[in-house]
């Protein structure tokens, strides 16, 4: 699809906490939060999903887009954190940043989504206002692809993140990076134990 070059549209910035995260170039305000809220997220263990990392989206000069994730665990069992930042300029820009709450893996791409618990944006003239987050869930969606690497989110085709996604859906990874890297770990239940649950 074609990249939305709204001034939020692809381009909020997901610079969410990573435990791993921070890897080539991920650095600033985004990857101190990224940092800080990496403590406060649960371990993995070998045998769950996981979506780690952080990165900068490519774009124009002027434009900074980043996303990080500290995200373990299967479908609504998932734990962990997001952050994202987005800034054009020195006038305009902001974050938000919250809890995972679900999250579903396949090969080398994984489906994430968050609530929101904290947002902050400052306001300049002829450019969007984005109001207060809190509360809504996000999605994203990320391909581990070695040195190449994608990632979606769900309100690529609204411009701004305002409408609130249901649990673990996102939009195809159309974004490429800059600086940055992402790890997916694939797992799933058997089938066994996924009966064995629902019994």
């Amino acid at each position: 699809m074609s990249r939305v070059r709204r001034p939020f549209g692809a381009a909020v910035a997901l610079a969410v906490c990573a435990a791993a995260a921070l890897t080539s170039g991920a650095t600033g305000p985004a990857a101190a939060a990224a940092g800080n809220d990496t403590r406060a997220a649960a371990r993995q263990t070998p045998d769950e999903p996981s979506l780690t990392g952080a990165a900068k989206l490519k774009r124009k000069p002027g434009d900074d887009v980043h996303f990080a994730f500290n995200a373990h665990g299967f479908a609504d069992k998932a734990r962990g954190t997001f952050y994202v930042s987005h800034h054009m300029g020195k006038d305009w820009g902001g974050y938000f940043k919250g809890r995972i709450d679900c999250l579903l893996t396949g090969g080398p791409v994984a489906v994430a989504t968050g609530i929101v618990t904290e947002s902050h944006f400052e306001a300049a003239p002829g450019l969007p206002q984005v109001g207060d987050l809190k509360g809504k869930r996000f999605g994203f969606t990320v391909l581990d692809d070695g040195k190449k690497d994608r990632l979606g989110y769900s309100w690529a085709l609204d411009g701004l993140p305002e409408k609130s996604v249901g649990p673990c859906q996102g939009s195809a990874p159309f974004e490429t990076l800059e600086k940055g890297n992402y790890k997916v770990h694939h797992w799933m239940p058997s089938r066994e134990a996924t009966k064995a649950t629902k019994g």
